[in-house]
């Protein structure tokens, strides 16, 4: 029988009766060996999670305001040292919290502060559990520009697994030049995956605080189903369009070796999750429809010219005005003259203007049109393109819904089908969409 890497989110490691949660379900498998841990989360809805609270300290110490970076400091000791005690560990931390506390004072950067979150936690987890401890920042390496090595890491972390029988090792954060570096937030993700790979593990248990993938945003749409199978390419478009269980990256590294990830409840650890794969049999799925979520906040710019499809280099030109504005855009639906650009709100901040009329000069359209206040919503599935009629079951579902569809995309792998509707209409189409395709 194979190991299993176990990643545990911040919600399942915010107090002690967690952690008990915890312990219990590592001690129920014994191939639960190589397990990762988050910082702290939030105990309640007006907690502070303690990676924000050491973003904060780092904020204070970085303005030189050192009695705030006092009091910061002293309530994350206080969030520790409550576990500690709760859990009746003989364990001291006080040489970890002054070496930490006197380095952000000192000028640590972002990224150490952040990342000692994940350090302190994992050194908790692995005296409670009785557990070696491994420091990522000695075994996950960053190339010199900021990108991940991942070869250089899976070599020198196997080596180092390999003498251990059991070890915790924190999430979130590796190293670059020797100075800490931290994966983007939601990174402990990642590191299981990293992990997971470099141990050749069976299976990849990511465990947080829901029972695996939803169909739909349970906010909009009442108790939707549980995905039971999702391949890796379904969970990619999925997480990009705004389903946030998982870091949309941290299927890269489980992926090179085939390895599933399981994501599962800490708080309901009999239920089973959702299997994250390659692929899937057509019988694993009765509806083709994997899923469905969607963002706000889009701005459509259509570009209207006869004949554009004869005019060679067009949509260069366009996209290097993009390139030269640092732009990226979401979607490019194309017809015989007209070309449109979905480019998410965030990404204009106020370049807008200026990039219409960069267009213009280069291309000389004959209209430009800009539509604002939109949704995308993606209805995601690997077997969409073998169910006849299932676009117009979605369309006659949103028009059943008086919803107004400003914009239609479905690339060439057909895995999704994306609509734009307007903001207004975006919790109504997602019900209208689940509701007549899932239902």
């Amino acid at each position: 029988m194979g190991i299993k890497v176990v990643k545990f989110g911040g919600s399942s490691l915010a107090d002690a009766s967690q952690f008990e949660k915890v312990k219990s379900i590592i001690e129920a498998d014994e191939t639960r060996v190589f397990v990762v841990p988050s910082a702290p989360g939030k105990r309640n809805s007006s907690d502070t999670k303690i990676t924000d609270l050491l973003y904060e300290l780092q904020a204070a110490a970085a303005n030189k305001n050192e009695s705030k970076a006092k009091e910061i400091f002293s309530t994350i000791n206080s969030r520790y040292e409550e576990i500690i005690s709760d859990l009746k560990l003989n364990l001291s931390l006080e040489e970890e919290f002054n070496t930490i506390y006197k380095n952000v004072l000192g000028g640590a950067s972002k990224d150490y502060a952040a990342s000692r979150g994940e350090y302190l936690n994992g050194i908790i987890l692995a005296n409670y559990l009785g557990f070696d401890f491994v420091d990522p920042a000695n075994y996950i390496f960053f190339n010199s520009n900021g990108t991940f090595d991942a070869e250089r890491t899976n070599n020198e972390l196997a080596e180092c697994l390999s003498k251990h029988g059991t070890a915790v090792i924190p999430g979130f954060y590796g190293s670059k030049d020797g100075e800490i570096k931290t994966f983007s937030r939601g990174g402990s993700d990642i590191t299981g995956s990293i992990v997971a790979r470099a141990a050749n593990a069976e299976i990849y248990e990511n465990w947080t605080d829901v029972s695996g993938f939803l169909m739909a945003d349970p906010r909009i749409v009442k108790d939707p189903k549980v995905i039971e199978y999702i391949t890796y390419k379904e969970l990619r478009e999925l997480s990009y369009m705004g389903a946030t269980v998982l870091h949309e990256d941290a299927i890269f590294p489980v992926r090179l070796s085939n390895i599933p990830i399981n994501v599962r409840n800490t708080n309901a650890p009999y239920d089973d999750g959702t299997l994250i794969v390659e692929s899937i049999d057509e019988d694993n799925n009765e509806h083709n429809i994997t899923g469905i979520a969607g963002k706000k906040g889009f701005t459509v710019i259509t570009i209207d010219k006869d004949n554009m499809n004869g005019e060679i280099g067009f949509v260069r030109r366009v996209l290097s005005v993009l390139e030269e504005n640092d732009i990226n855009f979401e979607h490019m639906p194309t017809g015989i003259d007209t070309l449109s650009l979905v480019v998410a709100d965030a990404q204009l901040d106020g370049k807008l203007n200026t990039l219409i009329d960069q267009i213009t000069k280069s291309v000389s359209p004959d209209t430009i049109e800009i539509t604002e206040n939109m949704a995308l919503i993606a209805t995601v599935g690997q077997q969409m393109n073998h169910r006849i009629g299932l676009a117009a079951a979605l369309f006659s579902a949103l028009a059943n819904a008086h919803v107004n569809i400003r914009m239609i995309d479905q690339g060439s792998s057909e895995i999704n089908i994306i609509v734009g509707v307007e903001n207004d209409d975006f919790e109504e189409a997602i019900r209208a969409i689940y509701n007549g395709l899932l239902k």
